[in-house]
């Protein structure tokens, strides 16, 4: 059994365009960012999507809700981006990613902790929406 996923980013944030590393701080769509959110509402229009879930961070869910207007959507924090831990909020210069493999950030997590939560999400989808299409906002 398989389950196709379509995976979305969420829209620009106000973070993104001062370039900073929002991490697991909620963040807050752009203008841009809510302009492509719904522009990716028109890219999907037609297709069937089973199941949709987002990242519980409030610019996952506002995006998905861009994205996908009178549809449920499912929260998950798994697919929330990598904490940067005293990092999260700070200027994009200060995140080095290749440090950080398997080296939690300060008081965050490594970005081998992420791909153990996106495996566990992947696992779960498998086990309880194998044979659907699912879509991803995180």
């Amino acid at each position: 059994m398989s389950v196709k996923v379509t995976y979305f980013i969420h829209g620009t944030t106000t973070d993104n365009e001062i370039h900073r590393s929002t991490g697991w701080n909620p963040g807050e769509l752009s203008e841009l960012g809510i302009k492509q959110s719904k522009e990716v509402a028109g890219l999907v229009q037609g297709r069937k999507f089973d199941a949709i879930f987002c990242s519980d961070l409030k610019r996952a869910v506002d995006s998905a809700k861009l994205n996908f207007p009178n549809r449920e959507i499912i929260q998950d924090a798994r697919l929330r981006e990598c904490n940067y831990g005293d990092l999260n909020g700070v200027s994009s210069k200060f995140v080095e990613y290749t440090n950080h493999i398997k080296t939690p950030f300060p008081n965050g997590e490594s970005l081998s902790d992420v791909e153990r939560r996106m495996r566990d999400f992947c696992k779960f989808l498998l086990e309880n929406y194998g044979g659907v299409n699912s879509s991803c906002v995180a």
